[in-house]
């Protein structure tokens, strides 16, 4: 049950098409869904504007295709994030089995399972720039990038242009001016944040990965110098946390959106 679901039903009362019996019937699905295992929040769609996700770590493919049965009911699209390729297999196999045709596919860029059809991609109106500092950290710029596009926003993407060779960033540069949000990938030392926080004028979100050598420890380096950026108003989320970065730059993009 998502916003534009509620709006729908509304009008269908308001001209008499339905009545205030069948709309009553229709919301009278509990918040959430109890599924023994997990208790869905199905009405996240209509606070957030966004259904809720599946984190895919620590669950089994029949857990995992069971939530998205039941939260298939309520919304057109859900992912499944963080799926490796063996558990994605089985995830595909079980929904065959269990959800006949569905319409399912596993984006292993992103490491996504998606149910449902995600919107086709934008090349106008409010845009997210994602740029990484080296090739290692795309898997988490790929999740941040299909969070985004599944949003209904635009995405564009710069990978590989990391503080070592800063030539490659200020080649670059145009396209992350245009951007109304930009979020900043990075492991290792994690400085390519405050560089692009101190070029760009609109709001920048930072996230550490794993990425890196020993001292680098799966990624605290990272966290931390971003934490301590001389670039004032950089924000930082927790470590690989691609999910977390875009659903804030769709949070900042609703906010521009609305007027004054």
């Amino acid at each position: 049950m998502d916003k534009q679901a509620v709006e729908e039903l509304l009008r269908q009362v308001a001209s008499g098409a339905r009545s205030p019996e069948e709309a009553a019937e229709a919301l009278a699905v509990m918040p959430y869904s109890d599924l023994g295992f997990a208790k869905l929040d199905v009405h996240r769609s209509l606070r957030l504007g966004q259904a809720e996700v599946i984190f895919c770590p620590g669950k089994t493919a029949t857990q995992v295709v069971q939530i998205a049965r039941k939260l298939r009911a309520h919304h057109e699209l859900i992912l499944a994030t963080r799926a490796d390729a063996e558990l994605a297999e089985e995830i595909l196999a079980q929904t065959k089995e269990h959800m006949p045709g569905a319409q399912v596919q596993y984006l292993e860029p992103s490491r996504t399972v998606v149910f449902g059809q995600l919107p086709a991609a934008k090349t106008d109106g409010p845009s997210v720039a994602v740029v990484t500092a080296g090739t290692a950290d795309i898997p988490v710029a790929e999740e941040v990038a299909l969070i985004v596009v599944a949003a209904g926003y635009a995405v564009n993407c710069l990978y590989d242009v990391g503080v070592a060779g800063v030539h490659r960033l200020l080649g670059n540069l145009e396209p992350l001016r245009k951007a109304d949000v930009t979020i900043v990938i990075a492991g290792m030392d994690g400085a390519l944040a405050s560089l692009v926080g101190g070029l760009l004028d609109k709001p920048v979100i930072a996230v550490p990965t794993s990425v890196g050598y020993g001292a680098s420890f799966g990624g605290v380096a990272a966290l931390l110098s971003m934490l301590s950026s001389c670039a004032p108003g950089v924000t930082v989320v927790n470590i690989d946390n691609g999910f977390g970065a875009a659903m804030a730059a769709v949070r900042l993009l609703k906010c521009l959106a609305k007027p004054i």
